[in-house]
């Protein structure tokens, strides 16, 4: 659950473009194939799987180029229910234990006297916490779980290390249900990641 903090219409814009400046630094900027428009029909599964940690399996054993891994995750999309790899012309599936993105590392950085959170995933996609890549909090009993949305729609968890980093950095406040709240700032806006 996000709060906007009540910027107008040109604020707004003005943090959009710092929020696409910030992705861009350092090699963010990579030209992603449109995997949005390719529909080409379904040629059945794969044995290849994402696990929760990030990493990347096919028959059974790890791919461990990560130039590889980077580029099948270019062309990784949601299909209805399932997660697929897609070129033009085919399309198949694959299994994702968990999220197909994971968040391995955080930074807080400082524009025009506003907080940004910048998130590197493990396939080297730099996104900032914002109200185009909101952050959701999930539990799985006790255990909190954190997902940012990190392109067109497909989630990433934040690993336990980065997700400790934002625990750091959070403030306390009061939620709407009586109970404390630990909200972290980013982009103008306050995104809840813990409970007490």
């Amino acid at each position: 659950m996000n709060t906007v903090t009540g910027a107008n219409k040109n604020e707004l814009s003005s943090l959009d473009r710092l929020v696409e400046q910030i992705e861009k630094e350092e090699g963010g900027d990579a030209k992603l194939p449109p995997v949005h428009r390719w529909d080409p029909p379904f040629c059945g599964e794969i044995d290849m799987e994402i696990r929760r940690n990030g990493d990347w399996y096919y028959l059974g054993g790890q791919i461990k180029r990560p130039a590889l891994v980077k580029l099948f995750s270019t062309v990784l999309k949601r299909d209805n229910d399932r997660y697929v790899l897609v070129t033009p012309v085919e399309k198949v599936g694959i299994r994702v234990e968990d999220a197909p993105f994971h968040v391995a590392s955080v930074e807080r950085l400082q524009r025009e006297g506003q907080q940004f959170i910048r998130m590197l995933t493990t396939t080297g996609d730099r996104v900032v916490l914002s109200a185009t890549h909101p952050l959701t909090l999930e539990y799985r009993g006790e255990e909190p779980a954190p997902y940012i949305r990190v392109r067109e729609g497909l989630p990433g968890l934040i690993g336990r290390n980065a997700y400790y980093q934002l625990i750091d950095w959070g403030q306390e406040r009061m939620g709407s249900d009586g109970r404390t709240e630990l909200v972290i700032e980013s982009a103008g806006q306050q995104f809840v990641i813990g409970h007490y």
